[in-house]
């Protein structure tokens, strides 16, 4: 009996082999509003992913300070049940988020967990992970910004065009349609066929749940939900959230791009995301600098920002266009943050309050916006058209002001004024209304050449329905189609325009 035993051993023990692993634990022993204190992990590396062991179950936290005897670690899921003396083991992983075709739709958290209610997400596929933190292109990676990314609105892609590649930022204060310019230019997209149409990534960080699920709805609607990915931190979630979510977006954009495809992502807003930040510095004990905002702050945003651009040929020729949004307070461009991401960024849509409240729909300040890429990413035909615009709006806006205050004007001046109330006009714009670029043009073409001189201002916009409804119901094919497929606007074509718009007035 015991000789079976000793041979059953010997089998045993013929089949074992070491496999010795090392695994590196530590301990809380501090907890505090999402922020613990870690010791015994020496070797662990920034943003790595640490799994605390706590009696209602695993908690996961990412490293961000790195000091000689601790960590600062961040809590990314409920740290209420973390307290001191809780266990704490290194993963070796970096945080990182799945990625794929398969997000397209939906709706994901800055971690990649759905919050739509459609199940899993990742069913067909196996998602590749992509670190949330990465290292932005450089240079020689990058092309220069030349193909359009349209958003419809008509003073925007006229006067401060957006590249497909480029860093655009909106600005401006409460309430005066920082939101409706990006959701416009999402929806805008739908006009692009193909390999063209760029995949949009929707982030909102701290907004409420009910303002995320009516974008969505908003989305669905206008069919533009079906190339748009939203990534929401609700206002509810903890500021752990509201930094990572930006983040997680970039990685899910640069996905696309490195396929060689086009991204949109929209950040709403960066000033949330900056006091969530703060707010995760300061309880990290770093020291506070101006604002009490801590000295990497512009770091934090600037690392974000530069992983947009239009890569190289080499590298796939893909795109990641950034719209970041930025409150500011009662107007203040100056103040830390706004004055910072407007360094970072190729250009600002800056939004007035004022021009808001006179019905002027997008509020657009003509002489503080601009595109720092310009008339590179605009299509010829609306270089051609509406070249002379922005100086006509700055003198009619230069001319109003000095009018107001005299009270003879001679006859050239007046007629100024009154170009340029009909140019106002012209840009008025609904929310939820973009315009096809090739139809801008039209109507550039019509109230820049004086066409509608003799059309009183009141009745511009209702004449302006007008004339875009006659071009495409009878000169879809030898107007507007040939300036949509070339982007030039030829001799023939406009030959053809002022002989239609001719007929239109009745001239």
């Amino acid at each position: 009996m015991s000789y079976e035993i000793i041979e059953k051993l010997k089998k045993e023990i013929e089949g074992f082999k070491d496999d010795p692993k090392w695994e590196e634990f530590g301990r809380v022993i501090e907890v505090g509003d999402g922020i613990v204190k870690i010791v015994g992990l020496r070797n662990a590396v920034s943003q790595e992913i640490l799994k605390i062991q706590t009696p209602r179950g695993e908690r996961t936290a990412l490293a961000l300070n790195l000091e000689e005897e601790s960590i600062g670690a961040l809590v990314l899921d409920d740290f209420l049940a973390v307290e001191v003396g809780n266990e704490v083991k290194r993963t070796g992983d970096v945080l990182s988020i799945p990625v794929g075709e398969e997000l397209i739709g939906r709706v994901v958290d800055p971690l990649g967990n759905p919050l739509d209610g459609k199940g899993p997400i990742f069913t067909k596929t196996k998602p590749q992970f992509n670190p949330l933190e990465a290292r932005a292109p450089s240079v020689l990676e990058r092309e220069s910004v030349t193909t359009p990314l349209h958003t419809g609105l008509k003073a925007i892609d006229a006067i401060i065009p957006i590249g497909r590649g480029q860093r655009e930022l909106i600005i401006g204060d409460r309430q005066v349609g920082k939101t409706a310019i990006a959701i416009d230019a999402i929806i805008n997209q739908a006009q692009e066929t193909g390999k063209k149409k760029p995949v949009c990534i929707y982030v909102a960080i701290g907004q409420k749940e009910s303002k995320v699920v009516k974008t969505a709805e908003t989305l669905k609607k206008f069919g533009a939900f079906e190339y748009s990915i939203i990534v929401s931190a609700p206002a509810s979630s903890p500021a752990a959230m509201w930094y990572l979510a930006p983040y997680a977006g970039c990685a899910i954009g640069e996905y696309f791009r490195d396929k060689g495809q086009d991204a949109l992502i929209v950040y709403d807003d960066l000033s949330k995301h900056a006091w969530a930040y703060r707010q995760i510095s300061l309880l990290l004990r770093r020291p506070p600098g101006r604002e009490a905002y801590p000295g990497d702050i512009f770091y934090l945003h600037s690392r974000l920002l530069e992983r947009a651009a239009r890569l190289s040929k080499e590298k796939g020729g893909g795109s990641l266009t950034a719209l970041p949004i930025v409150e500011t307070q009662l107007g203040d461009v100056t103040a830390y943050v706004p004055t910072n991401i407007i360094s970072i960024t190729d250009g600002q849509i800056y939004l007035e309050s004022d021009l808001f409240n006179q019905g002027l729909r997008p509020a657009l300040n003509v002489g503080i916006s601009v595109s720092r890429v310009g008339s590179a990413a605009q299509t010829k035909a609306m270089k051609k058209v509406a070249g002379k615009l922005r100086l006509s709006l700055a003198q009619f806006r230069e001319l109003q002001a000095f009018v107001q205050f005299a009270t003879d004007v001679d006859d050239a001046t007046k007629k100024k004024i009154l170009q340029g109330q009909k140019i106002n006009e012209i840009l008025k714009q609904e929310d939820l209304a973009p315009l096809p670029f090739e139809k801008q043009v039209c109507v550039f073409y019509a109230v820049l050449n004086g066409y509608f001189e003799h059309i009183a201002v009141e009745n511009i916009k209702e004449t302006e329905n007008r004339l875009l409804e006659y071009l495409g119901e009878f000169h879809e094919a030898d107007v507007l189609k040939p300036i949509r497929e070339t982007g030039e606007f030829t001799e023939q074509v406009e030959t053809k325009l002022k002989e239609v718009i001719g007929k239109f007035l009745g001239k």
